[in-house]
Protein backbone atom coordinates (compact mmCIF):
# COMPACT_ATOMS: atom_id res chain seq x y z
CA UNK A 1 0.00 0.00 0.00
CA UNK A 2 1.18 3.49 -1.19
CA UNK A 3 1.34 6.32 1.04
CA UNK A 4 0.87 9.80 -0.37
CA UNK A 5 1.71 13.02 1.40
CA UNK A 6 0.69 16.24 0.08
CA UNK A 7 0.66 20.28 0.28
CA UNK A 8 -0.44 22.90 -1.63
CA UNK A 9 1.74 26.27 -2.31
CA UNK A 10 0.33 29.19 -3.60
CA UNK A 11 2.43 32.20 -5.41
CA UNK A 12 1.97 35.76 -6.01
CA UNK A 13 4.31 38.03 -7.85
CA UNK A 14 7.84 38.51 -8.41
CA UNK A 15 10.57 35.88 -7.55
CA UNK A 16 12.02 38.48 -5.64
CA UNK A 17 9.48 40.42 -4.21
CA UNK A 18 6.69 38.05 -4.09
CA UNK A 19 5.33 35.69 -1.66
CA UNK A 20 3.72 32.81 -0.96
CA UNK A 21 1.53 30.37 0.99
CA UNK A 22 1.79 26.64 2.34
CA UNK A 23 -0.93 24.79 3.55
CA UNK A 24 -1.45 20.72 4.35
CA UNK A 25 -4.44 18.94 5.09
CA UNK A 26 -3.31 18.27 8.69
CA UNK A 27 -3.32 21.46 9.26
CA UNK A 28 0.34 22.34 10.49
CA UNK A 29 0.49 24.43 7.24
CA UNK A 30 -2.54 26.86 7.04
CA UNK A 31 -1.55 29.60 5.29
CA UNK A 32 2.29 29.67 6.11
CA UNK A 33 3.93 32.59 4.74
CA UNK A 34 6.75 32.30 2.81
CA UNK A 35 9.43 34.42 1.15
CA UNK A 36 12.66 34.90 -0.82
CA UNK A 37 13.41 37.36 1.93
CA UNK A 38 12.10 34.70 4.89
CA UNK A 39 13.95 32.21 3.02
CA UNK A 40 17.86 34.11 2.30
CA UNK A 41 17.44 37.26 4.14
CA UNK A 42 15.58 36.56 7.53
CA UNK A 43 17.84 34.18 9.48
CA UNK A 44 15.55 34.18 12.65
CA UNK A 45 12.82 32.60 10.58
CA UNK A 46 10.06 35.12 12.29
CA UNK A 47 8.85 36.29 8.75
CA UNK A 48 7.57 32.63 7.35
CA UNK A 49 9.16 29.81 6.85
CA UNK A 50 11.00 28.45 3.57
CA UNK A 51 11.71 24.83 1.97
CA UNK A 52 14.73 24.45 3.44
CA UNK A 53 12.81 24.81 7.06
CA UNK A 54 10.63 22.28 6.15
CA UNK A 55 13.26 20.30 4.76
CA UNK A 56 15.37 20.29 8.07
CA UNK A 57 12.20 19.51 10.29
CA UNK A 58 10.87 16.70 8.37
CA UNK A 59 14.50 15.07 8.61
CA UNK A 60 14.69 15.76 11.82
CA UNK A 61 11.27 14.01 12.53
CA UNK A 62 11.98 11.40 10.55
CA UNK A 63 15.59 10.45 12.18
CA UNK A 64 14.13 10.58 15.35
CA UNK A 65 11.44 8.03 14.74
CA UNK A 66 13.85 5.95 12.79
CA UNK A 67 15.90 6.04 15.86
CA UNK A 68 13.18 5.11 17.38
CA UNK A 69 12.10 2.29 15.66
CA UNK A 70 16.25 0.81 16.33
CA UNK A 71 16.04 1.20 19.64
CA UNK A 72 12.86 -0.89 19.88
CA UNK A 73 14.20 -3.34 17.72
CA UNK A 74 17.41 -3.78 19.60
CA UNK A 75 14.85 -4.71 23.27
CA UNK A 76 15.72 -1.24 24.41
CA UNK A 77 13.23 1.87 24.95
CA UNK A 78 14.14 5.85 23.95
CA UNK A 79 14.47 7.95 26.61
CA UNK A 80 14.31 11.36 24.73
CA UNK A 81 15.41 12.04 21.21
CA UNK A 82 16.58 15.59 20.20
CA UNK A 83 17.28 16.12 17.40
CA UNK A 84 18.45 19.07 15.25
CA UNK A 85 18.95 19.05 11.22
CA UNK A 86 20.64 21.99 10.16
CA UNK A 87 20.71 22.64 6.26
CA UNK A 88 23.83 24.44 4.68
CA UNK A 89 22.61 26.41 1.86
CA UNK A 90 25.13 28.07 -0.90
CA UNK A 91 25.00 30.19 -3.91
CA UNK A 92 26.58 28.62 -6.73
CA UNK A 93 26.88 30.37 -9.61
CA UNK A 94 23.18 32.03 -10.38
CA UNK A 95 21.93 29.39 -8.06
CA UNK A 96 21.27 28.10 -4.63
CA UNK A 97 21.81 24.75 -3.83
CA UNK A 98 21.81 22.35 -0.51
CA UNK A 99 25.41 21.56 -0.02
CA UNK A 100 25.10 19.86 3.14
CA UNK A 101 23.52 18.29 6.61
CA UNK A 102 24.22 18.16 10.09
CA UNK A 103 21.97 16.08 12.51
CA UNK A 104 22.53 16.86 15.69
CA UNK A 105 20.98 14.15 18.29
CA UNK A 106 20.81 14.39 21.86
CA UNK A 107 19.69 11.26 23.80
CA UNK A 108 20.09 8.16 25.28
CA UNK A 109 17.68 4.78 25.85
CA UNK A 110 17.32 3.19 29.04
CA UNK A 111 20.06 0.80 29.53
CA UNK A 112 21.62 1.04 26.23
CA UNK A 113 25.24 1.76 26.38
CA UNK A 114 26.74 4.84 24.19
CA UNK A 115 28.51 2.82 21.62
CA UNK A 116 25.14 0.76 20.57
CA UNK A 117 23.41 3.92 20.91
CA UNK A 118 25.55 5.60 18.19
CA UNK A 119 25.35 2.44 15.96
CA UNK A 120 22.16 2.53 15.75
CA UNK A 121 21.45 6.05 15.39
CA UNK A 122 24.08 5.88 11.97
CA UNK A 123 21.88 3.16 10.90
CA UNK A 124 18.91 5.51 11.67
CA UNK A 125 20.57 8.02 9.63
CA UNK A 126 21.40 5.88 6.87
CA UNK A 127 17.72 4.49 6.48
CA UNK A 128 15.29 6.70 7.24
CA UNK A 129 13.25 7.91 4.01
CA UNK A 130 14.65 11.51 4.30
CA UNK A 131 17.72 10.72 4.75
CA UNK A 132 17.76 8.63 1.10
CA UNK A 133 15.60 11.51 -0.87
CA UNK A 134 18.58 13.47 0.44
CA UNK A 135 21.26 11.10 -0.14
CA UNK A 136 22.27 13.36 -2.79
CA UNK A 137 24.10 15.93 -0.24
CA UNK A 138 26.82 14.98 2.46
CA UNK A 139 24.51 13.66 5.62
CA UNK A 140 26.62 14.20 8.75
CA UNK A 141 25.58 12.82 12.39
CA UNK A 142 26.67 14.11 15.68
CA UNK A 143 25.70 12.50 19.01
CA UNK A 144 25.94 13.54 22.30
CA UNK A 145 24.68 10.83 24.36
CA UNK A 146 23.12 11.36 28.30
CA UNK A 147 23.84 9.26 30.80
Amino acid sequence: MALKRRATSTWTGSGLEGSGLLTGPSGVLNHTPYSTKARFQNEDGKDGTNPEELIAAAHAGCFNMALSFQIDGAGFTARELETTSTLTIDKNGNDYEITGIVLNLKGSANGMDEAKFKELAEIAKQNCPVSKVLSSVPITLQVNFIK
